[in-house]
């Protein structure tokens, strides 16, 4: 996509360059932040909260093309694992993301990863394009982003940084990896609207694994499963109440959706249950999610990981 076709950020149009916000809700897409509802619910709120969940020494499969397995760490991070391709996608391992707490342990440690041949970040946002976490990475080699995150990519350890647009390709030998549409926004800063997003295909030994990054429900998951027909389909549930943060989020009604799309055959569900981002109550997104796929018939399509428990596809 040439430099000038790319996608209008979707944040408020009234935070211009050279003018500070007015207000906490000028920083966010959809206009929806309270300062005291925000500090109430997602700080003070779980502060005292203790930490779910615990991390395990992962037992990695030995894979045979093309087989691949998953992992998923937590949050929207995951492990995707070929025979000779160990790709990890928006790795987080933080306990805080500045104030807030991460109140379900990442399902493994940073030291019991493998060798990283590849690093995808869907886009610049704090919880997604994690530095600290990058750093520690065993042997990162490659790292592909949205346009104009590259500058983010320094000094983290990466042998090649790559930066694609909307539908670019880069590959390798018998793996590529697309960078596909979404609803959603990349700045990382109040003023630097030059980054990008999106979500991942990635392909390998004829397999399709797609991972949507942040987004909200939008045709374009209807052009992706026309165009690469991915097969496991990873998708956020979570961050959606209230009904203003689906501007740039998913519930899980708006995932079985995309998923129906994609035309995919799994639905494995993310960003949910690791950070308190929105008003809901942390079990609600799974719970709901299995609920409407029991109604929908869709339940033997579902597949709800359990962090840090690599799962065979």
């Amino acid at each position: 996509m040439p430099a000038q076709q790319r996608p209008p950020r979707p944040v408020d149009a009234r935070i211009r360059k050279g003018r500070l916000p007015r207000s906490f809700k000028e920083l966010t897409p959809s206009n929806h932040f309270n300062p005291r509802s925000f500090f109430r619910e997602m700080v003070w709120g779980t502060l005292f909260e203790p930490q779910k969940g615990s991390t395990k020494i992962p037992a990695f499969p030995r894979l045979h093309s093309p087989e691949l397995a998953l992992t998923w760490i937590g949050h929207a991070s995951f492990l995707v694992q070929f025979s000779h391709l160990n790709a990890i996608i928006d790795p987080n391992f933080a306990n805080w993301l500045f104030f807030l707490k991460r109140l379900k342990r990442p399902g493994l440690r940073l030291r019991d990863l493998p060798p990283i041949d590849l690093v995808l970040l869907t886009h610049a946002h704090f919880d997604h394009f994690h530095k600290p976490s990058l750093r520690r990475l065993p042997s990162p080699r490659i790292a592909v982003m949205p346009w104009g995150c590259g500058s983010l990519a320094r000094r983290l350890g990466f042998e090649r940084v790559v930066e694609l647009q909307w539908w670019e390709t880069f590959g390798h030998d018998d793996w590529k990896v697309t960078l596909v549409p979404a609803q959603h926004w990349g700045a990382r800063t109040l003023r630097d609207s030059h980054r990008g997003w999106g979500g991942f295909i990635i392909e390998c030994q004829g397999r399709c694994v797609y991972h949507a990054g942040d987004s909200a429900y939008f045709d374009g998951f209807a052009e992706i499963g026309r165009r690469c027909h991915p097969e496991l389909a990873l998708l956020p549930i979570g961050a959606y109440y209230p009904d203003t943060f689906r501007h740039v989020h998913m519930g899980p009604d708006d995932a079985v959706r995309a998923f129906r799309d994609l035309g995919s055959r799994w639905l494995i569900p993310m960003h949910f249950g690791s950070f308190k981002l929105s008003f809901e109550a942390m079990e609600e997104p799974e719970r709901w999610l299995r609920e409407l796929a029991e109604a929908q018939r869709l339940s033997p399509h579902l597949r709800v990981m359990e962090e840090g428990v690599p799962e065979r596809f």
